[in-house]
């Protein structure tokens, strides 16, 4: 009977340690894909704590003011969140792919990138893929657009010719 009053106790103790007081809520700024973040301000009975470092974090408890910012170790990070995170798809990969001048047909440079953007599209799987098609602005709008539409069609076709669904 003791032994289960003490693991009583200690169970109950160790769920005190590990839950948040209630009311009380943590912010963490987390870096993205290549380590670089913005900044957040957050705020609370009037006053105010900018994070702007990764993993830099604040708690703050209802209605008070927001404590002293720190920065979270990864760990913690990665206990709180990191479900979560894993969740996430990936960020979108942008490939800009340039034509001859006046054309629809891609420079063999672009062309020779086609590779490249096939390889990332497999391996993203599944995977939602836009052409968007551009032109300078010293031809006139309608032209422009045409060839615009005609360089996205283009590069669309290129990319079916590879295997991906249209």
């Amino acid at each position: 009977m003791k032994h289960a009053l003490l693991v009583g106790v200690l169970l109950l103790a160790a769920a005190c340690a590990t839950v948040p007081p209630s009311g009380r809520t943590s912010v963490v700024l987390l870096p993205d894909e290549h380590g670089k973040t913005g900044a957040v301000v957050v705020s609370g009975a009037g006053s105010e704590r900018t994070l702007s470092e990764p993993r830099q974090a604040v708690s703050v408890d209802a209605g008070a003011s927001p404590g002293e910012p720190f920065v979270m170790p990864e760990k913690e990070v990665a206990a709180a969140v990191g479900a979560a995170l894993k969740t996430l798809p990936k960020a979108p990969v942008r490939y800009i792919l340039y034509f001859r001048h006046d054309s629809a047909e891609l420079t063999a440079e672009s062309r020779s990138r086609l590779n490249e953007v096939m390889r990332a599209t497999r391996a993203r799987a599944p995977v939602d893929v836009s052409v968007v098609g551009h032109t300078d602005t010293v031809g006139d709008k309608p032209y422009n657009y045409q060839l615009s539409l005609k360089r996205a069609k283009a590069v669309a076709a290129l990319l079916a010719a590879e295997g991906l669904d249209p």
